[in-house]
């Protein structure tokens, strides 16, 4: 269980906001005022009651250590907001991480106690399956046939693709500026129609490339290359080493289960960002365990307008279970057994020189052709601007590392500059072809993570 003095930092109590507009208003609240029967206890709970604009007050309450559902903090409010969480849960943790005098000890009132058993009793019925029975296919026969059906489908999609791409390269990549987007929309939506998720994402996203600016024919061409790539990998699965097949089933989107044995550790949450779409959140939490040196990737996602449920505050340690999805190269993870609720720590991921981490993208690109970047933590770099952009330079050698336009665009990279002040910093992020994102930093002396993202 969690020791009662254990509490989060007010950085890492903001890091699980879904928007900065839940940020500000999580902050206004964050002052004794307008709370009454607050409270916390050894098990990872915090309650208490917030005065709104009615008569009565909103009940919240948190779960820190989400011992039932096993996916992070729970909340629970009687506001009406959409949002997860709310801006009164926001505002009691952050009561809470700054210290007993506000959020004291004690025994949870009988609604929080309610609702943590209510939790408990969803989630044994979720884990039971229909009629008590354990989850699983019900006729193994029917779900083997289902299996064909669709992989007949995607092969009829993927055949129609490459028929596609033939086309454009024949009448040149010209025609595709002239052609508009509506074309790619449409082999997409077809991709869809095949069960082929995967494909419809990278037709859209190869349709988005012409008439971008300089370049913009190489950059199409490349990603024509990519994509018949994977449509070749398709028509051939049968031939591919296993890890390899994986990854293209993957790829082209057919789900997969985490399938690697259980993996005990103290897991860093090293980053956590969302990935917003008009229908769906992605959510992408990196961790690093401290034992096993191993660096994973969990995926949530949440409906429009709503947050994925499942939230790890950066700079935290997590003794918990992970278990390997398929597929070479792959980092993705199932977050399985918590044994201990998220608690801070000073532990670093080790760091690598520039030149290690574009080697590691190279090396990551044999296993998985179709892999946009990988996780890194550089050991000691120092942001500099070069020209209109940036880069992170090793102080120890004569590389760098461009910043991606991405990063360019978003204010970690101002926070990051100030944490460095020209000094070296120890940066976690993803490096691939078009540059490096940093999502986390580090001082070189002792310091908290520093969130970029």
């Amino acid at each position: 269980m969690t020791e009662q003095g254990v509490r989060w930092t007010a950085d890492q109590v903001l890091a699980l906001a879904p928007d900065s507009a839940s940020r500000k208003a999580g902050s206004k609240l964050a002052a004794p005022g307008p709370w009454s029967g607050t409270g916390s206890s050894r098990e990872g709970m915090v309650w208490g009651l917030c005065r709104g604009g009615g008569g009565t007050p909103y009940r919240t309450a948190v779960d820190v250590a989400d011992g039932v559902g096993g996916s992070g903090p729970a909340y629970t409010c009687s506001c009406p907001s959409r949002k997860f969480p709310c801006k009164h849960a926001l505002g009691l943790l952050l009561l809470w991480s700054g210290g007993e005098e506000a959020v004291p000890a004690g025994r949870e009132p009988e609604w929080a106690e309610q609702w943590v058993a209510s939790r408990r009793r969803t989630q044994e019925k979720r884990e039971a399956g229909p009629e008590g029975s354990a989850s699983g296919p019900v006729d193994p026969e029917g779900a083997r046939r289902r299996a064909e059906r669709r992989a007949e489908r995607i092969t009829g999609g993927v055949t129609e693709l490459e028929e596609r791409l033939a086309d454009l390269l024949r009448s040149g990549l010209a025609g595709a500026e002239q052609a508009g987007y509506g074309l790619w929309e449409e082999t997409a939506a077809r991709m869809v129609d095949a069960q082929a998720p995967g494909l419809a994402a990278r037709v859209r996203d190869l349709g988005a490339i012409p008439a971008t600016g300089p370049g913009w024919p190489a950059r199409l061409l490349e990603e024509c290359a990519l994509l018949h790539l994977l449509v070749r990998g398709w028509l051939h699965r049968e031939r591919l080493p296993a890890d390899l097949a994986a990854t293209v089933r993957t790829r082209v989107g057919l789900p997969s289960s985490a399938d690697g044995p259980p993996v005990r550790d103290q897991w860093l949450v090293l980053a956590q960002y969302d990935t917003p779409d008009p229908k769906l959140t992605t959510r992408r939490i990196w961790l690093y365990g401290a034992t096993t040196g191993r660096t994973a990737l969990l995926l949530s996602y949440g409906a429009a307008g709503r947050a994925p449920e499942l939230t790890l505050p950066v700079g935290l340690a997590l003794d918990a279970e992970l278990s390997a999805y398929p597929g070479a190269g792959q980092q993705r993870a199932a977050l399985g057994e918590q044994f201990d609720p998220p608690a801070p720590t000073g532990a670093r991921p080790p760091g690598v020189s520039t030149r290690e981490a574009a080697a590691r993208y190279g090396e990551a690109l044999r296993l998985d052709p179709w892999q946009e970047s990988v996780p890194v933590t550089l050991a000691d770099v120092v942001p500099t601007p070069d020209g209109d952009s940036w880069q992170l330079a090793d102080a120890q050698g004569g590389t760098a590392l461009p910043l991606t336009s991405t990063a360019l665009l978003r204010p970690g990279l101002w926070r990051l500059a100030a944490l460095s002040g020209g000094a070296p910093v120890r940066v976690f992020g993803e490096c691939g072809h078009r540059g490096f994102t940093p999502l986390t930093a580090w001082p070189t002396g002792p310091g908290e993570a520093v969130r970029l993202c």
